[in-house]
């Protein structure tokens, strides 16, 4: 096992909730992918240079990455988010929200991650729910709220807290957590994840890595050159070298917007159904996590839980 790095999160528990739904259909890739699948050489090497927190345990094993954490950020956070009060709905605003102390609570992630990603023609539209971990422990949302379609940092908005204080509901980090499972993530570029690892006029270095084995890094190419949006695909992809792969490779790139680019709306390669997890409920709901598998009793567990396989 390779010796954790940096300060950070602990164990944890991987529950998943099948996402079939959302790993049905795929669209055509954008500019910079291949109409052919394409598999990648194995990303440890650069993965073993990126600045893990202390607390993700990481273990390298034939073609696969085990990440352990307890999805508690190293960074920061707010005293008080703003949350949804009874019946604020799947995307809360000033007007359905209040301030609560900070409901962040350890999660129990344990991802396993193919190191030898496969890039595909089609893409795989990626789920509300965790999407990927971050170095800071901390897992990656898509850009969208709970109904699917509202860019999260787009409908950002503050109530006042104790003392008068404008509380946040996506902090600075442009994260925040689930309100009743208390699960931190992040909609976009965290700036105080980047900033940690990154220079100002720099390359950008990863920042995590997508369930789909892909790396992610902030929003700079290796010249330290802002990257524009219209240069990435439909998934926020981009072929390219990176100062862990001076070679160059496919990696999802967070460009520092606001709008649905924000994050990563799709996969360009092959997730199993049985890493994902979805978004919990605004308003509360089953726990976000439950184990996915084949088997008939699990199917049935599942489809009394309201979760599919």
């Amino acid at each position: 096992m390779d010796a954790p790095r940096r300060r950070l999160a602990a164990p944890v528990v991987l529950a998943v909730a099948s996402l079939t739904a959302a790993l049905a259909g795929g669209q055509a890739s954008g500019a910079n992918n291949t109409a052919s699948a394409a598999r990648t050489t194995s990303t440890k090497a650069g993965l073993k240079q990126a600045t893990w927190g202390t607390g993700i345990t990481i273990t390298y094993s034939g073609t696969t990455v085990r990440l352990r954490s307890n999805g508690i950020p190293n960074h920061a956070r707010p005293a008080q988010y703003a949350v949804p009060t009874a019946g604020g709905g799947a995307v809360p605003t000033a007007a359905t929200a209040a301030a609560a102390n900070d409901p962040t609570k350890a999660q129990s992630y344990d991802f396993t991650i193919p190191t030898r990603p496969t890039k595909t023609a089609k893409t795989t539209a990626a789920p509300l729910g965790s999407i990927g971990l971050m170095i800071s422990g901390a897992v990656l949302f898509n850009p969208y709220e709970g109904d699917g379609k509202t860019a999260a940092l787009a409908s950002n908005f503050t109530v006042k807290g104790d003392g008068g204080a404008d509380v946040p509901f996506v902090d600075a980090c442009s994260g925040h957590p689930t309100p009743m499972a208390g699960q931190y993530h992040y909609h976009g570029l965290p700036a105080c994840v980047t900033a940690e690892v990154d220079t100002s006029t720099g390359p950008s270095h990863i920042i995590g890595i997508a369930f789909d084995g892909f790396p992610i890094y902030g929003a700079r190419d290796i010249k330290g050159r802002k990257i524009s949006v219209s240069k990435l695909d439909a998934c926020n992809g981009t072929i390219s070298a990176t100062p862990e792969f001076p070679k160059g490779i496919y990696h999802y790139v967070l460009p520092g917007t606001t709008d649905s680019t924000s994050s990563i709306r799709c996969f360009h390669g092959k997730v199993s159904a049985t890493i994902s997890t979805r978004m919990p409920a605004m308003g509360g709901g089953p726990p976000p996590a439950v184990a996915a598998t084949a088997s008939v009793a699990a199917r049935s567990l599942c489809d009394l839980l309201g979760f599919g396989i």
